[in-house]
């Protein structure tokens, strides 16, 4: 787990700069970190463009991506930062040596490292996912396997971490990870400031296994109706929802709503209802003082006990440890 930024410096956002570097994953890296959202309560970042040379790089669309800093600068990084790899053109080109020698080295340092899309190409040359889970674009799947037979590939979620090293599926799934890693160091409000500004979902869940397969008109309309359904569920999450009850109102069986589920979130009604409670427990537990009973029972878990099990088995911590890693001041209002 990234460990969380909690003084008052702006965390430092270390993006290589490199030739064949993907101008959307460029953007996407400057959209999250690089533009100022302070006056809207974002936490304060600093984004730089560190490169084993000062020349600027030609990025594909006739764009030049100008380095700020020398490779060396990555040794000034603490394990509060984060670097960010973007994806490649050409999964097959080798990545600069001094690239990846100082990748190495802050890996050993506990730095977080993260890449987007065909980035973890990049890591793998490196030898940072050697026997470790890594994710890529569905399509590049199989290639990943089959130049760097040391990973292990994992074929349909959308982001993952392994070792404090993350890797995310193609384009859009580099936006989850970026606004995943924001709630890590700086809490769910943050993120979702951030995403609204992007006019995007701050959390998405389910895997890229939804994408994979081009929607049938029947499948469009059983996307609205499953929309709806989610929706309803999150208003209700303190209700003892079940499998039943949702598929009542999708109008399904509830063996049939439960693979349509599937089909288009890449995950189980349960597992999605699960990620939701411990989402909105998050939240309650980041921005309110109310008492463990009450943000278990607000975010649907019934106990604390059961919501202490859940944090465990998905976030390796407890609600009272997440609760104490915020430790800034309450908004106005925050114990109702």
């Amino acid at each position: 787990m990234q460990p969380r930024h909690t003084d008052r410096t702006a965390q430092r956002i270390a993006m290589p700069a490199f030739p064949g570097v993907r101008p959307f994953d460029v953007s996407v890296i400057q959209e999250v970190w690089g533009t100022p959202r302070t006056d809207r309560g974002a936490p304060s970042f600093s984004l730089h463009r560190p490169a084993a040379s000062p020349t600027p790089i030609p990025l594909r669309g006739g764009l030049t991506l100008t380095p700020d800093r020398t490779l060396s600068w990555l040794n000034r990084l603490t394990p509060t930062d984060l670097i960010v790899v973007p994806g490649l053109d050409d999964h097959l080109s080798p990545a600069p040596a001094p690239l990846l020698a100082a990748l190495r080295r802050a890996h050993t340092r506990g730095i977080p490292i993260a890449a987007l899309c065909g980035g973890a190409f990049t890591l793998a040359q490196a030898g940072l996912l050697d026997g470790r889970r890594a994710i890529t674009h569905w399509r590049l799947t199989d290639l990943l396997r089959t130049q760097h037979p040391e990973v292990t590939v994992v074929p349909d979620a959308l982001f993952i971490e392994d070792g404090n090293i993350w890797t995310a599926a193609g384009t859009a799934a580099g936006i989850d990870l970026c606004l995943h890693l924001v709630r890590l160091a700086h809490g769910s409000e943050a993120a979702a400031t951030i995403a609204r500004s992007m006019v995007t979902a701050p959390f998405r869940t389910g895997s890229q296994a939804q994408f994979i397969d081009h929607p049938t008109p029947r499948a469009d309309r059983d996307a609205d109706t499953l929309a709806a359904v989610r929706e309803y569920a999150l208003r209700h999450l303190q209700d003892p929802l079940t499998i039943k009850d949702l598929a009542t109102r999708a109008g399904m069986s509830p063996r049939s709503f439960a693979r349509h589920f599937t089909a288009a979130t890449g995950t189980t009604p349960l597992s999605w209802l699960l990620d939701q409670r411990i989402a909105a427990a998050q939240k309650l537990l980041e921005q309110t003082d109310l008492p463990m009973p009450e943000v278990a029972r607000r975010a649907g878990f019934g106990s604390e006990v059961t919501m202490r099990q859940h944090f465990a088995a998905r976030l390796t911590t407890s609600p009272r440890a997440y609760r104490a890693s915020f430790t800034g001041p309450r908004p106005p209002g925050s114990r109702g």
